[in-house]
């Protein structure tokens, strides 16, 4: 399973149970928001003064591990 920031955020938190819980700890509080979940990835760092990148990079490296 790979992470993209082109992906939305309805299908991250579907893709598995630790997703949630890193977005919530990056700063992303809104997951459950109608609007949110048809947000790219991107878009909602941007919104929320993220670096996407290293979220991405940081998602990819903890969902390898598991």
């Amino acid at each position: 399973m790979q992470i993209s920031k082109d992906m939305l955020i309805g299908e991250l938190v579907q893709m598995h149970e630790a997703i949630p819980p890193m977005l919530m700890r990056a700063g992303m509080h809104c997951l459950g928001c109608p609007s949110a979940q048809a947000e790219s990835l991107e878009e909602a760092c941007m919104v929320h003064g993220i670096d996407c990148d290293t979220l991405v990079a940081n998602m990819n490296e903890v969902l390898a591990a598991l």
